[in-house]
């Protein structure tokens, strides 16, 4: 029995040691950083209709989705948000609003126009996208972990040593790269502005939005060898 006592506690010490060695391993920590624009595909919009009554409400939803669909709108890409009736209104008693979504082939200055109707009552863009945003995400991360590998070399380099096995590898939270901001057009006077209706003159098409920017950190830790 004391036999078995004493493997034990010897197991136990030599387990000890080698963690304590594993701790006491010269190395360094890195931070990696990459970056990367993309070009957006898809923009999200609200829009808002109005009616003195049921009946005219109604009318006006058929005319937004035949417009819709002249402009490529495609019937599974508008959805039904709210519906208000405001009893104390003298105008617009009824309301509805939807969501639609467009993709790079549309023409989103001539959809302005044919949607600057008096029974429209907003019109503004809830998000943009890019439909292989994940993809794109993944590459960015991949970067900046290969960018923190290449630090590590060249910094141990110039002492004469070099990097060995990745001791630990943490990704920094950075929400703004995670999320898909609301559009800003490269306009400064479009920029963070709620669009009630189109404006003559102004480019609304996809080549005058500004790019989704992703940015991404790697923390890393390698052993020196």
């Amino acid at each position: 029995m004391k036999l078995r006592h004493f493997l034990l506690i010897g197991l136990v010490t030599f387990g000890s040691l080698i963690n304590a060695q594993e701790i006491k391993k010269n190395s360094i920590e890195v931070t990696g950083v990459a970056e990367m624009e993309v070009e957006p595909d898809e923009i999200i919009f609200n829009v808002g209709i109005k009616g003195d009554n049921k009946n005219q409400l109604a009318d006006n939803e058929k005319l937004l989705f035949e417009t819709l669909k002249s402009n490529g709108v495609k019937n599974e890409d508008i959805k039904f948000k709210s519906m208000y009736q405001n009893l104390y209104s003298k105008t617009a008693k009824f309301t509805k609003s939807f969501q639609f979504k467009v993709n790079a082939k549309t023409n989103v200055s001539k959809l302005f126009e044919d949607l600057n109707q008096k029974w429209i009552t907003t019109l503004n863009i809830s998000e943009v996208k890019n439909t292989k945003i994940a993809d794109f995400r993944k590459t960015v991360k991949i970067n900046a972990l290969k960018a923190a590998k290449a630090k590590a070399d060249y910094l141990l380099e110039s002492i004469g040593k070099k990097a060995g096995t990745p001791l630990e590898i943490v990704e920094i939270e950075d929400y703004m790269s995670d999320t898909v901001v609301p559009m800003a057009y490269k306009s400064a006077r479009l920029s963070n502005v709620q669009l009630e209706t189109a404006d003559a003159g102004i480019d609304f098409s996809f080549d005058n939005i500004e790019n989704i920017k992703l940015k991404y950190s790697i923390k890393t830790k390698y052993e020196i060898l």
